[in-house]
């Protein structure tokens, strides 16, 4: 090929660079960091450290809608995410209460888009009633580590909370009903349980029915809601935006009722947006 062949082909090929190029940077990648921890069913990690439970389902589904975004996730856990937080590593916190330690940080909320609660749970013995969890301060408790708790005025800090409660931790609800049900009430007389994962766990183990004591009323009842950093790269409300045809086209609901889980009554239907 002649120099001046080779030329002419370069000309002829720099439109589509010049192309691809103004493409390129006339729709950007936005990079959101996504805080995850464990938090079954709402988020776990599987063993090849991908995000797993109703968020894993939620963001594959909005990597799909949305190629101009993209999820990095960075694992945390419910103790150190405030740490990862300001420490910068992430922007956005998925399934989270506005009153789990958030007020005094520079974030943006979201209206709530899932509702759960807390459930205490015993191991049933005769004569043994829901008054057993008439105060459950006094009781032996095993709790997730690094979690809110009503009981506890919320307080997370480990140490605060032994000096004022007969309380071990944890990093696995499974765990922690095999100690209730091993009956050590020196060790553990009371669990406290997210109720999807105690109906999960009771799906998969329904012979334990007749083992458990399950509290009526709930430790707390809490909605959910999406968390970004006021000057991250997309904030609660835009969060929110990226949402929104998964809940006009009614994918979202099945991903939540998929994971045992609900949506708040508010929660918008059918062709209303979030």
């Amino acid at each position: 090929m002649s120099v001046i062949q080779k030329t002419t082909r370069k000309l002829a090929l720099l439109p589509i660079v010049l192309l691809v190029t103004w493409a390129s940077a006339a729709h950007p990648e936005t990079e959101i960091r996504v805080g995850v921890y464990h938090f079954p069913p709402v988020a776990s990690v599987s063993p090849d450290k991908q995000p797993t439970g109703l968020l894993g389902d939620l963001l594959e589904e909005l990597k799909q809608i949305h190629n101009d975004v993209s999820f990095q996730i960075v694992y945390t856990s419910p103790k150190r995410r405030y740490l990862d937080y300001e420490a910068g590593l992430y922007d956005v916190i998925f399934f989270e209460s506005s009153s789990w330690g958030w007020s005094d940080r520079e974030v943006t909320v979201s209206r709530p888009i899932l509702t759960d609660e807390e459930l205490y749970v015993a191991l049933k013995k005769p004569g043994r009633d829901q008054s057993f969890f008439d105060d459950v301060s006094n009781r032996h408790i095993v709790a997730m580590s690094g979690y809110h708790y009503g009981f506890a005025n919320f307080e997370t800090e480990a140490q605060v909370l032994r000096d004022n409660f007969h309380i071990e931790f944890s990093d696995s609800h499974s765990r922690n009903l095999q100690l209730i049900m091993a009956d050590r009430p020196s060790v553990a007389e009371v669990a406290i349980v997210g109720r999807s994962y105690l109906q999960a766990h009771l799906s998969k183990h329904p012979e334990d029915r007749e083992k458990l004591l399950v509290s009526d009323k709930p430790d707390q009842h809490y909605k959910l809601r999406i968390i970004a950093r006021k000057d991250g790269p997309l904030n609660a409300n835009d969060m929110i935006d990226l949402l929104a045809p998964l809940v006009e086209d009614g994918s979202y609901r099945r991903m939540v009722e998929k994971w045992g889980l609900q949506l708040p009554p508010e929660f918008p239907t059918g062709s209303e947006t979030p």
